[in-house]
């Protein structure tokens, strides 16, 4: 792997264990937690998950389901101010179809509300925990820094008695928000800052998801998070390396509070960045709040239920968490790993269609007038079991409108005066003359057609080699749609890592391209919103959710070219 000043530029041959699957077989080879592994998964519900969360989802439940183990979905819904039910069932709905499903039922924080509370009470009993009256800014500032120890609040020393009816009078609503906090009493000097006298507990008046006023005062992460697996018998605590730090506050808690042998085992792993976006739920939340895009569920969005829209698959998106694995550096994944994982699923599933996205129409003028015939072509070359398809063929069609050069070079490969294609199976056709507007437009292209070269038929002619071939839509069927091509979200590779700038100004204008009046072959008349199709020369296309019928919509998922090869052959 590579650190974050790099990208992933190769793939390994043949996977070795990864350093967490080494960790996990060595505690089963010992006998630890009687061999069993029990994950989860534990986003907070204050936004939607995004790709780098699913790889964090493919990890846990993919652990759990290679050792016989468990993993658990627990909403980590601590700030009610931030959290809404909406982000709850977006998440359950993204680990869904992503194929996972977590063991029993959903997890929450606010399950284990009244535990905490009881184990908060317990430090206080045992002089472990505080009420501290200062503000946010003098207990930041009393911490000092890493190479100075902090300074003891001047409430650290209050009596069992008092902290306890304090603290009983904050979870009555007895004082205004900010005024009190409750604290762990550690120690002020230790090196990591993290231990020095963390809050536990802060007064939030806002209504919850789950237990709307019940409660006034709730609890830190750092105090909740690893109380909650120790209550959910969880093995392995596996989270992101910016977490390494709060390990030993986890641990501390743990010892204080618990007393059995059994203790769940934190271990990190480094966020996998990718590029020429962001990944931050709060940067996300701007951009969606500032209309930058639509919604959360923008094609042009890292989220994964922007992918879905986009056309992207499950398979596609497990197949890049495996791909990319686990490392302890941060690392950059170029996105055009990404873009080859869809790619080499639809290549495989996708039927193949005609669509013309920049439409001019072609007349063949020796077709007999009015005739229609039908041409047979194959769903996927990739899949036996596709079969093939009827497509109309008549007098009068559509192509590509660069896919005609009046005055073309010699290697120009396509339409051009005097130069022959063949139109995919059907008939080798030349060009004869075009006609123009008054701005010198070109309005028809008239071809003549060789009857006897059409594909399959046997003939001589139909075994006739010419250099180009087009794709076509014929005119007395196709039907119209509106097609969206999408670009990278932004212009620079790093939108977020430079400093002072903010990330918006590398916001790529140019990520949205709408096509209205695009022609389609009449098969396509009848797809469904999140069906996705190979248009033929042109890309990996999916109707979009707002498609319906006569208003047909497609989202274009990523083109045919792959980036990938180039970028392991470079």
């Amino acid at each position: 792997m590579t650190d974050k000043n790099q990208q992933i530029t190769g793939l390994e041959e043949e996977k070795s264990l990864n350093f967490i699957e080494q960790i996990i077989e060595e505690e089963i080879a010992i006998g630890k937690n009687e061999g069993q592994v029990y994950t989860r998964f534990p986003p907070e519900p204050n936004g939607y998950l995004h790709i780098g969360h699913a790889t964090s989802i493919c990890l846990n439940f993919g652990l759990a389901a290679k050792y016989n183990g468990k993993c658990n979905l627990r909403f980590d819904d601590t700030n009610p101010s931030k959290e809404d039910v909406e982000f709850t069932d977006a998440i359950q709905e993204d680990i869904k179809w992503l194929g996972f499903q977590w063991e029993g039922a959903v997890h929450y924080a606010s399950d284990y509300f009244q535990q905490l509370y009881d184990w908060a009470e317990q430090l206080i009993k045992e002089s472990k925990a505080y009420i501290d009256d200062q503000t946010a800014e003098e207990i930041s500032a009393g911490r000092k820094n890493v190479n100075e120890p902090g300074v003891n609040s001047p409430y650290r020393e209050r009596s069992v008695d008092e902290n306890l009816t304090l603290f009983r009078g904050m979870r009555n609503g007895e004082f205004a928000e900010g005024s009190r906090v409750l604290r762990t009493k550690i120690d002020m000097a230790h090196p990591n800052m993290l231990m020095r006298d963390p809050i536990m507990y802060r007064i939030i008046y806002c209504h919850h998801h789950r237990t709307g006023d019940q409660w006034c005062i709730y609890p830190m992460y750092d105090f909740t998070h690893g109380q909650s697996d120790y209550l959910e018998g969880i093995t392995h605590s596996i989270c992101t390396l910016e977490f390494e730090v709060h390990r030993p506050l986890y641990n501390w808690y743990l010892d204080q509070l618990t007393t059995t042998e059994y203790r769940p085992r934190q271990i990190e792993f480094a966020r996998r960045n990718l590029n020429y976006t962001v990944m931050s739920k709060r940067r996300l939340l701007e951009l969606v709040e500032k209309k930058y895009v639509a919604g959360w569920d923008d094609p042009r969005m890292p989220t994964v239920c922007g992918l879905r829209r986009r056309g992207y698959t499950p398979e596609a998106l497990r197949m890049f968490a495996e791909k990319v694995g686990v490392a302890r550096r941060e690392i950059v994944v170029d996105m055009a790993l990404l873009e080859f994982c869809i790619r080499e699923h639809l290549n495989k599933t996708a039927a193949r269609v005609m669509a013309v996205l920049d439409p001019v129409k072609v007349v063949i003028d020796n077709y007999p007038a009015g005739q229609t015939e039908y041409v047979e072509i194959e769903n996927n070359p990739e899949d036996p079991e596709a079969g093939k398809r009827q497509v109309a063929f008549s007098g009068e069609l559509y192509i590509e409108r660069e896919d005609f050069m009046e005055d073309a070079p010699k290697k120009f490969f396509r339409l051009g005066l005097g130069k022959e294609v063949r139109l995919k199976g059907a008939y080798i056709v030349e060009c004869t003359r075009v006609e123009k507007d008054e701005n010198g437009n070109i309005t028809v292209i008239h071809c003549s057609y060789d009857p006897d070269s059409r594909s399959g038929s046997g003939s001589e002619a139909s075994k006739r080699k010419v250099k180009g071939t087009l794709h076509w839509v014929s005119a007395i069927d196709a039907i119209d749609a509106e097609v969206k091509l999408y670009d990278r979200l932004f212009k620079d590779e790093d939108p977020a890592g430079h400093k002072d700038v903010d990330f918006k100004e590398f916001f790529n204008e140019d990520s949205l391209q709408v096509l209205k009046g695009c022609k389609l072959e009449a098969a396509l008349s009848s797809a469904m919103p999140g069906e996705r199709f190979q248009f033929q020369r042109l890309g990996y296309f999916c109707v979009d959710l707002d498609s319906k019928e006569g208003q047909l919509i497609f989202n274009k998922t990523v083109g045919l070219k792959d980036n990938w090869s180039k970028i392991q052959k470079g």
